[in-house]
């Protein structure tokens, strides 16, 4: 037999550090390679960490709710051997996963089987299962509500699931939650949390608190991006009110038609299209400033992002290549991304590498805004609100369904005309569809 120590490995993300969420395995354990060892949560994802030996667990280095480093040792391993194999402790392993998911190399140099998401592209075996079977100490759920269950204090155990073969579900969580502790005093905070209780109200005295949570994994990493972004690009923006009265009327007419039947087209797909195509015909707004190099990335591609509101905070995973898929491969895309992403499920390959990004504030109901870049890009799209407004329209006022664009850019590599051109475009297509004839 040998000890062998797994380090925390390079999650492919340029990140330097990881949350440990929660352990499925406990010391004694006999576990088998790629079985899911912990939940771990790093700045953009919360994802499974396979084991990369099989052998009995020894030791387990941190506690749930701290934040490790990448190359520190999580987990000690006794494993059939030579002790002369194992190293000294800590040791890193010799094949060690470097994108969480994956899993380790097995025996005859593959890689665990990979099932396909749409587009072809191969999706990890536990993203593409995030019912993956727990050890049986482990009560069944998903990691995002395995999250959801410690921000809440609610040990799974004590849950009874209501989901599938008795897998537990938010809403059972949420459930069990809503009938805990009486208040006047603080649900279980995460391990390393000094949270102090308040005493049971007397009579007349506010029975509301105050709840204290950590800064850390995705609200850490937004609040740094935002921080940097604002305080590194010169921010600007620009307005433009339209009648897109026209798009939505198409949307209406393209359901209808074989090729979307199923499909989940809306004013999003569309305002992504003509993203693309304004962004190509204006290419500053498609780059980077590389401040190290002293230089400005022009990317050839876009690798959309899409701002989306998750429970773990704001994420914008981004749809790769985007500007060569058709309006029918943009539905698909958007709504694969906007799944995987609240879902938690969304791989690390998605949530980096983006160009150029859309926030839909309109399906708050809001009308404009000043969005800030996502760090790295030159230039971010606000989607307003669709109202029924008094327009002009053939020289008469008429109902119309007007919205108002918004962008922001960094002003170190667009300029205000190609800010303005870029925004006159996408507000051409919206308004008259028809015009993409002269752009294409």
């Amino acid at each position: 037999m040998a000890a062998k120590d797994f380090a925390l490995p390079d999650l492919g993300e340029g990140l330097t550090e990881s949350e440990l969420v929660s352990w499925h395995v406990a010391v004694g354990d006999t576990v088998e390679l790629n079985q899911p060892l912990a939940d771990v949560e790093t700045a953009k994802a919360l994802v499974e960490l396979p084991s990369p030996f099989a052998g009995v667990i020894t030791k387990l280095y941190a506690d749930p709710g701290t934040t490790v480093q990448v190359g520190a040792p999580i987990v000690a391993f006794e494993i059939e051997g030579d002790a002369s194999d194992a190293g000294s402790a800590p040791a890193k392993p010799e094949r060690e996963p470097v994108l969480v998911g994956y899993g380790p190399p097995i025996e005859g140099g593959g890689r665990p089987s990979r099932r396909a998401r749409k587009g072809g592209r191969p999706l990890p075996e536990e993203v593409a299962s995030p019912l993956a079977e727990s050890p049986a100490e482990t009560p069944r759920s998903t990691p995002p509500v395995r999250k959801l269950a410690r921000d809440l204090g609610i040990d799974l155990a004590s849950v009874t699931g209501t989901g599938d073969r008795g897998l537990i579900t938010r809403d059972d969580v949420e459930a069990a939650a809503s009938g805990g502790p009486d208040a006047g005093t603080t649900v279980a905070p995460r391990a390393g949390t000094d949270v102090q209780k308040r005493p049971s109200p007397s009579a007349g005295q506010s029975a509301r608190g105050e709840t204290r949570s950590p800064i850390q994994g995705v609200r850490k990493h937004t609040a740094a991006a935002m921080v940097q972004s604002a305080f590194t690009a010169p921010h600007a923006s620009e307005f433009l009110t339209i009648d897109v009265t026209p798009t939505i009327e198409l949307i209406a007419t393209l359901k209808e038609s074989p090729a979307f039947r199923g499909k989940r087209l809306n004013l999003l797909t569309v305002v992504a299209k003509a993203l693309c195509i304004a962004a190509g015909r204006n290419p500053s707004v498609n780059s980077r400033w590389d401040d190290a190099a002293q230089e400005i990335v022009q990317f050839h591609y876009v690798n959309l992002g899409i701002a989306t509101a998750t429970p773990r905070g704001l994420m914008v995973p981004n749809i790769k290549d985007a500007d060569t898929l058709d309006l029918v491969g943009l539905a698909d895309a958007l709504t694969a991304l906007v799944e995987t992403a609240k879902a938690g499920t969304a791989a690390p390959v998605d949530l980096s590498g983006g160009t150029i990004s859309i926030t839909n504030i309109g399906s708050f109901g809001i009308d404009a805004g000043t969005p800030i870049l996502n760090t790295g890009e030159a230039m971010i799209l606000a989607l307003g609100a669709v109202k029924r407004m008094p327009w002009e329209f053939y020289g008469e006022i008429a109902l119309r369904q007007v919205l108002t664009l918004s962008v922001s850019f960094d002003h170190r590599l667009v300029d205000g005309e190609q800010g303005s051109r870029f925004l006159a475009d996408v507000g051409a297509i919206l308004s008259n569809p028809a015009v993409l004839l002269t752009m294409v």
